[in-house]
């Protein structure tokens, strides 16, 4: 294990900066909601920033212990047994549009699925450690993760929640290809896994009205085009400049959930297309340290809890600004950091805890002769006929 350094600083601004913007956002596209609602424009506000607060100190708890402590058998499991407990209990309660996600408790709610995806992130750093030389085997390997991950996905799936289980779905993707499964048995997984998409896609009414309504929105612009065309409209409102911070219209009771799901059309409206463009650019900072802490860390747990965080929290934000600007069809699926909830925000800024701790303890530089006898493996395993990796754009990632 490499000494204990300083967490990235690049990273822990990033992270900070997104989620403090998220607290002035969130008042922005809120205000005028919270004043009809509660009569006080601060309602969300004030709620926000306690979740920001809790946020950051789980955060800070998560940085200071060694992270190889979550490679515990008994944590591991217990973690996805829990996730399991919460997920089913969600039917116990009500439904909140449409959905039983939520746990609620005296002053808050607790959403299952957010946890389960670091709780499946862990998994797979810990067992794909655990099959070090033995990526390839199919029976071994690649099914018990495929397994586990399509228990936590169905068990989203129907409360129902298409999002998070595609992240789930997605994180498994990412990680276990990362640490040398075969293209052939991704491929072979993958033919059933679109075959259930589509029949969720096709088969549930409401589901096949929400994405002919993608096709075009404008078609009903009145019904269930309203929240899509909204949307457009105030990513369009805003220009190059925007109309200048709290001064939006749409989310004058135009635009359903401004300060959650489509905050990032408020953003668009009110700081227009040079604010849209700092937020996906901070993101791709968070890309770009994270993957460089994946790359770094000192051992193979390290690497993949790393990569698993960091493709659980950039691909939803891209998810998120892609239904805003209607190239996906809808889905309710929180911005991170930005979106006003607690339920997402708390443990996104505890995975991002465990990411910084894992740059703390990174060995500062990358081993560039291992890495090419890594890859020679890795390419002659899967049998692919590709080049040589680029080094140098490999040492980029070291400053």
């Amino acid at each position: 294990m490499a000494r204990k350094l300083a967490p990235d600083k690049w990273l822990f601004a990033a992270t900070v900066g997104l989620a403090l913007f998220g607290v002035v956002m969130v008042y922005s596209a809120s205000a005028v909601l919270a004043q009809k609602e509660n009569g006080n424009q601060f309602h969300y506000v004030l709620k926000q920033g306690v979740w920001v607060a809790i946020g950051f100190v789980v955060m800070l708890l998560a940085m200071q212990f060694n992270y190889q402590q979550l490679k515990n058998r008994r944590l591991v499991y217990a973690l996805l047994v829990i996730c399991t407990i919460g997920l089913i209990c969600v039917f116990g309660f009500s439904s909140i549009n449409g959905a039983h996600r939520w746990i609620k408790l005296p002053g808050a709610n607790l959403q299952p699925s957010e946890i389960s995806k670091l709780s499946l992130i862990i998994f797979l750093a810990y067992f794909l450690e655990k099959r070090a030389g033995e990526e390839g085997d199919f029976w071994r390997t690649f099914v018990p993760c495929g397994v586990v991950t399509g228990w936590l996905a169905c068990l989203v799936v129907i409360e129902p929640d298409f999002g998070t289980a595609m992240m789930l779905v997605l994180i498994f993707t990412v990680v276990i290809y990362t640490a040398g499964a075969r293209v052939r048995h991704l491929a072979l997984a993958a033919a059933p896994a679109l075959l259930v998409a589509a029949g969720l896609l096709i088969l549930v009414p409401w589901r096949l009205k929400r994405l002919m309504v993608f096709l075009d929105p404008w078609a009903d612009q009145q019904g269930g085009g309203f929240q899509v065309v909204q949307s457009l409209i105030a990513i369009g409102s805003g220009g190059t400049n925007g109309l200048g911070f709290a001064q939006g219209k749409q989310k004058m009771l135009f635009l359903p959930f401004a300060h959650s799901d489509f905050i990032f059309a408020v953003v668009g409206e009110e700081l227009g297309l040079v604010g849209a463009l700092a937020v996906v650019l901070v993101f791709a900072l968070f890309l770009w340290r994270g993957v460089r802490t994946a790359l770094l860390a000192p051992d193979r747990f390290g690497m993949l809890l790393s990569l698993g965080i960091v493709t659980s929290i950039v691909a939803q934000a891209l998810f998120n600004i892609s239904v805003v600007l209607s190239l996906v069809p809808t889905k309710g699926i929180p911005l991170p950091f930005i979106s006003y909830g607690g339920s997402s925000l708390v443990p996104t800024l505890a995975a991002v805890g465990i990411l910084l701790n894992v740059s703390q303890h990174a060995s500062g530089s990358l081993d560039v002769g291992l890495f090419e006898k890594a890859t020679t493996k890795l390419r002659e395993r899967r049998k692919l006929d590709v080049p040589a990796p680029d080094v140098l754009g490999r040492r980029a990632f070291e400053n």
